[in-house]
């Protein structure tokens, strides 16, 4: 694979043999940072589990403390009190059946979708069109809740979802590379917190494998997780 010469330059202030400290991973990732827009950084996190087994997945939601740096769209499916909640906590659109009915005919504009447990037996018509894009709504991801306005406000904040994929890697957005590594570093130690707390009783052995930061065009950075469980 070619890469282009902001890649190759970057690449040449990380030491691929070495793990970095946490901090020092993230710093170096702001730096190689030589894109014209504002890059994401990214944490993969490979786990000691086989997601193969249901007692063994991992899979939850955090608030990160400095948000995404993304502006999230947020829409509710509800009705009464809730859809009320819903348009005061800032959703872009609320509605019931009728927004069922729209995304069914094509509406993808958002980026989060919340709903109460009453209307889960409706939206789950939409399955077929909301799991391949992962906006399928998840009570362990907080999304089906009876308290949606919370369920809004807590997504607009910056809440990610984190589950292991097939290859039993975490991939996450922590930030922008304009937050510094401060505030990723912040963000990191949330996430790598909720993954920890997340570990299934049936995982043996060593639970945090490896973890990478890179951000959206620049090279992998590898961390030291000897800390970690």
């Amino acid at each position: 694979m070619n890469h282009g010469k902001h890649y190759v330059d970057s690449a040449k202030l990380i030491d691929r043999t070495k793990t970095y400290e946490p901090q020092e991973a993230l710093e170096l990732c702001c730096k190689t940072a030589k894109a014209k827009f504002d890059e994401t950084v990214e944490l993969h996190v490979r786990l000691g589990v086989d997601s193969r087994h249901a007692d063994q997945q991992v899979r939850g939601a955090v608030v990160l403390p400095n948000g995404t740096g993304k502006n999230v769209r947020v829409v509710a499916i509800c009705k009464g009190d809730a859809a009320k909640a819903a348009e005061a906590a800032g959703a872009q659109e609320v509605g019931d059946d009728d927004l069922i009915a729209k995304i069914q005919g094509g509406y993808l504009d958002f980026d989060v979708l919340v709903t109460t447990p009453d209307m889960m037996g409706r939206v789950g018509r939409l399955g077929k069109i909301l799991g391949p894009r992962g906006l399928m709504p998840n009570p362990k991801a907080g999304t089906v809740t009876p308290d949606v306005g919370k369920a809004v406000t807590d997504a607009k904040a910056g809440k990610i979802e984190y589950r292991l994929d097939k290859t039993n890697i975490i991939h996450c957005p922590i930030g922008k590379v304009s937050f510094g590594a401060d505030k990723l570093y912040e963000n990191y130690s949330a996430l790598i917190g909720a993954i920890i707390k997340a570990k299934p009783a049936a995982a043996k052995g060593q639970y945090i494998k490896s973890c990478v930061a890179a951000t959206t065009m620049g090279p992998g950075v590898k961390m030291n997780t000897a800390k970690l469980v």
